[in-house]
């Protein structure tokens, strides 16, 4: 039986105690020194509330749509790649997702095949990088058509900057004999974790099936993320033909500057993510927060704007939305979630962050998520980045 817990902060703790060091240290990650992943954090705390006495309602119909999938709050599975924190990886997220009514973006990274997370959640949304040849991508493409993806997720937003000051986790290439001989002693500490492997007889998979060669073959995380790091960067010209070929809903995710945005909208874009890839990225790159209301108003009205990067509770949510935002997407949220308590453990973040939604709009006496502004919150000089 789950334990549920009642913030996400809890969930994070909780998945601190289950898993190796290493793997959770790969989870919280950040890069460099860190000031990305802290101003995320740091920026909605920034941000105050305007509390009112009186009026408002006391029921919430938070419901919306991202690229046409219906969303019962405005909150979005971001994809993340190889899920190994749980047995079930993203199958159980796409199942606690689909629970509470919310779409889901599947990595190509992933550890589980496309056709079974679409099994477990219809509203799914494939998540590419600029990989490979144009052949490669047109393939992937076509078979997430065919399996019933409902658009793409194009992720921009990575320099491959892999330094820590705190120092890397060891990963594998593979889990053979010489990773389970490293990761015993970590595992021994922490024996939840292998034992819930153990017990659906398997062992954490490091290969990606969504980005299957052409003959067949899959790649380790590894051996795709080397093909991706020796792909040139693409064009707009580029991204033009990308969303040409998928002829569907494409999300640019990894805007941060106005002038993409519109070269974004240009190219066809139905969505775009203001993200700095949860501060996995160029280190310095201040908090998508404080880039979002510019990046709304320059193409709020033309297409859906979408922000990820340290949403944590409801409020972030509400916060979010009040400076231009459609949704949010959520990363390490639901992967604590998930390696703490596994679909339960997804579903208990949404229901927190629901909860926080709801009690949020009732502090501020408003009628509905629709109607919070900028004039509900306090927002202090200096803090956006125009």
């Amino acid at each position: 039986m789950s334990r549920w817990f009642e913030s996400v902060e809890v969930a994070r703790r909780r998945a601190q105690r289950r898993l190796p060091a290493s793997v959770y240290s790969a989870l919280k990650a950040g890069s460099e020194h860190g000031d990305s992943y802290a101003d995320n954090l740091a920026s909605f705390s920034e941000i105050g509330l305007i509390p009112r006495a009186a009026g408002g309602s006391a029921w919430f119909d938070l419901s919306t749509t991202v690229m046409g999938q219906p969303a019962s709050m405005p909150v979005v599975i971001s994809p993340t790649g190889v899920q190994a924190v749980h047995p079930e990886g993203e199958v159980a997220v796409a199942r606690g997702a689909a629970e509470r009514g919310i779409p889901m973006g599947l990595s190509s990274f992933a550890s589980r095949d496309l056709r079974d997370v679409i099994s477990a959640n219809p509203s799914v949304f494939f998540q590419m990088y600029w990989m490979g040849s144009r052949d490669d991508m047109v393939r992937w493409m076509e078979r997430a058509r065919d399996l019933g993806a409902k658009g793409l997720i194009l992720t921009l937003d990575w320099s491959f900057s892999h330094s820590r000051d705190w120092g890397s986790p060891y990963i594998p290439e593979r889990v053979d004999r010489r990773a389970i001989l490293t990761y015993l002693p970590e595992a021994m500490i922490r024996p939840r974790w292998a034992l819930g492997f153990a017990r659906q007889r398997r062992i954490p998979d490091l290969t990606v099936p969504n980005v299957a060669a052409a003959d067949g073959t899959v790649p380790t995380f590894f051996g795709a993320y080397g093909t991706w790091m020796q792909t040139p960067p693409p064009t707009w010209e580029d991204i033009a033909w990308f969303v040409r070929t998928w002829a569907g809903e494409v999300m640019v995710k990894g805007v941060w500057h106005v002038d993409d945005a519109r070269r974004a909208v240009d190219a066809g874009a139905a969505a775009i993510s203001v993200s700095n890839h949860g501060g996995n990225n160029l280190d310095g790159t201040p908090a998508p927060l404080r880039a979002l209301p510019a990046v709304a108003r320059a193409v709020g009205g033309e297409v859906e704007v979408l922000m990820d990067g340290g949403i944590r509770r409801g409020s972030d949510v509400v916060k979010a939305v009040a400076l231009g935002a459609r949704a949010v997407m959520i990363g390490r949220a639901y992967l604590w979630g998930l390696a703490a308590e596994g679909q339960a453990g997804v579903e208990n973040v949404l229901d927190v962050l629901r909860m926080g939604i709801e009690s949020t709009l009732r502090g501020l006496r408003v009628d509905a998520l629709s109607e919070v502004t900028p004039a509900n919150l306090i927002v202090p000089d200096g803090f956006t980045r125009p």
